[in-house]
């Protein structure tokens, strides 16, 4: 083994043992590049670090991606504007997450097909990107969380990580009757987050209609909570899905 590959095992081993995992993945790319544009060491370290702080950002944000369990991947990628009715000022507004790190709520009601989903959903990927933690539930899921950890009593245990969270979206609240233990979830996490993490809330129903389908107290000490710093955003219009499907645009041709 020639002295410079020993060096390269001995600089590998050091990176492990220090867990540089980006570092070590450069390091014999970036020190040829540095010889043969004779950079200065500082220079050679500077790039060297570089590659290990953005790596470790990609893994950060890759896996808050996958503790958010989004449900379907829509972004502001796919968000079509021509489309929504939401003014321009509060799409920019919300899309800052300024709100977010104030601890305030979102509300996102109206009817269905009309973008709430998608909106709250891409909300969630830009947050994640920003470095923000978040989590998606289904209003059904907490239901089923609460069901789950009612017989040994561990509830508040169990919705903990839940409300550490910087952002909770909260998913199609609306179409159904809400169950006793979803509507006992739904509060848990909202009274929990009061004044101290932001819940993004989608529902066919504006929170003032909520004790429609639960009880009228809890529902009415949940939007209590749940409003009192809040933005509510009211989409409006046709179902966009109904739309594209009537026009074509809801499948893609067999054969294609």
């Amino acid at each position: 083994m020639s002295t410079q590959e020993a060096l390269y095992e001995e600089l590998t081993n050091l990176c492990r043992r220090l867990r540089l995992k980006y570092v070590r993945e450069e390091l014999r790319e970036v020190a040829i590049t540095a010889r043969a544009q004779r950079w200065d060491p500082a220079e050679m370290l500077r790039v060297l670090l570089e590659a290990e702080a953005k790596g470790r950002d990609r893994s950060g944000t890759e896996t808050r991606r996958v503790r958010a369990r989004l449900p379907t991947g829509k972004t502001f990628e796919s968000w079509e504007e021509s489309k929504s009715q939401m003014p321009r000022a509060t799409f920019d507004a919300l899309c800052s997450l300024a709100w977010v790190r104030r601890a305030e709520n979102l509300v996102v009601c109206g009817p269905s097909g009309t973008g709430k989903s998608h909106f709250t959903e891409a909300l969630g990927h830009l947050a994640i990107d920003e470095g923000l933690s978040v989590l998606w539930f289904g209003v059904q899921d907490l239901g089923a969380l609460v069901r789950r950890h009612r017989i040994d009593d561990s509830i508040a245990k169990a919705l903990a990580p839940v409300t550490r969270a910087d952002l909770v979206i909260i998913d199609d609240l609306g179409m159904l009757p809400v169950s006793t233990d979803a509507a006992e979830g739904l509060y848990r996490v909202i009274d929990a987050a009061y004044e101290r993490r932001s819940v993004a809330l989608s529902s066919n129903l504006h929170p003032s209609a909520l004790d429609q389908i639960m009880e009228k107290n809890l529902s009415t000490a949940l939007v209590d909570r749940l409003m009192h710093h809040a933005h509510v955003v009211v989409t409006e219009g046709s179902s966009v899905r109904l739309s594209d499907a009537t026009s074509g645009k809801g499948v893609v041709p067999l054969g294609s």
